[in-house]
């Protein structure tokens, strides 16, 4: 437990210092290469006055450490907002204010947070299992008539885009077989029953995608480990086939298959846009197109960090089950 101990805590490190430097590059990308960074994060609107005014919150007149120093202390102490009349606290982690609607940052991604999360997470456990099986499926039956047509099957999902997958299940399952609703997010406090089905589709034209990626990798890697010496010696021992490929061979394969799904998930929270866009989803995909478009600095800033913080979180976690699933990992 020592070295497995050890092992976690130096991923923990390592993971925060990742974070320290997302924040660095976020940082510089936003606030030090722009023009006019305050005329930007308070918009076209803005009088001189209140130019001036963002500019002293932002401390941008101050040496370069000096701000970045004050951008670190809000994530993680959190920041005094002047609102003209009143002075607002924004709780850590503050990932600032925005001046197009007058909200915190953190309140608004929260806000959207859950729809985001609902849409991947669901997604996440069909693709793993569409795709990890399907792998499995191919590589057992490699050679055969099941084979080609699950690989003619997944260079088809790999080759379609999202919203062709989405279009044509809403037209089939909504609109001519009417199976399930005009997908209408539905909060899971509110309704569990609802919540499901109407992320059904979503959860499908995402999963469905990403399972042909995880199918192709699981086969190659189930090959590959089903030719190593271990394997052999399995069989000359009478092990049965079934056996092997459950419970020695999909162990061995399954390193790459986290490794993909860590990127993957991370990715997903905050690329998930088109998937979000097609069925009126209002998570932080569609709150980030639209940060774009009015130029709202800090929300874009906010989303940003959030996406990092999601993927550095999943890699991180991948890491972990690395040495779960191999614990000659915890050696490395």
């Amino acid at each position: 437990m020592s070295g497995f101990t050890g092992f976690v805590l130096r991923r923990l490190l390592g993971a925060l210092v990742t974070l320290l430097a997302i924040s660095v590059i976020v940082y510089v990308v936003f606030y030090v290469t722009p023009g006019n960074v305050a005329q930007i994060t308070c918009g076209p609107r803005c009088s001189p006055a209140q130019v001036q005014q963002v500019a002293d919150q932002l401390h941008l007149n101050d040496p370069l450490y000096t701000q970045y120093g004050h951008f670190l202390q809000s994530l993680v102490a959190g920041q005094d907002y002047s609102t003209g009349t009143s002075v607002e606290h924004c709780s850590a982690p503050c990932l600032g204010l925005s001046y197009q609607s007058d909200q915190q940052v953190t309140q608004l991604i929260l806000a959207k947070l859950p729809v985001s999360l609902s849409l991947v997470f669901g997604a996440m456990v069909l693709w793993l299992i569409l795709g990890v099986g399907t792998g499995v499926l191919s590589a057992w039956r490699r050679g055969r008539l099941t084979e080609r047509v699950l690989t003619g099957i997944t260079l088809a999902g790999v080759a379609t885009p999202v919203f062709v997958i989405g279009l044509v299940l809403m037209i089939v399952v909504c609109g001519q077989l009417q199976l399930l609703p005009f997908p209408q997010y539905v909060k899971l406090t509110d309704d569990p029953e609802q919540w499901a089905w109407n992320l059904l589709l979503p959860w499908l034209s995402l999963a469905l995608i990403e399972a042909a990626a995880f199918a192709r990798l699981t086969r190659a890697s189930m090959l590959e480990t089903l030719a190593e010496d271990h394997i052999r010696t399995f069989r000359a021992y009478g092990v049965g086939e079934r056996s092997i490929i459950g419970r020695h061979a999909l162990r061995g394969a399954l390193a790459p298959v986290i490794a993909l799904n860590a990127n993957n998930f991370g990715g997903a929270v905050g690329g998930a846009v088109l998937t979000e866009t097609l069925f009126g989803l209002p998570g932080i995909g569609q709150e980030l197109v639209h940060a774009v478009k009015v130029v709202d600095l800090p929300v874009v800033v906010g989303m940003v960090l959030v996406v990092g913080f999601f993927v550095v979180l999943a890699n991180a976690v991948a890491d972990v089950l690395y040495a779960v699933a191999d614990r000659r990992v915890v050696l490395a």
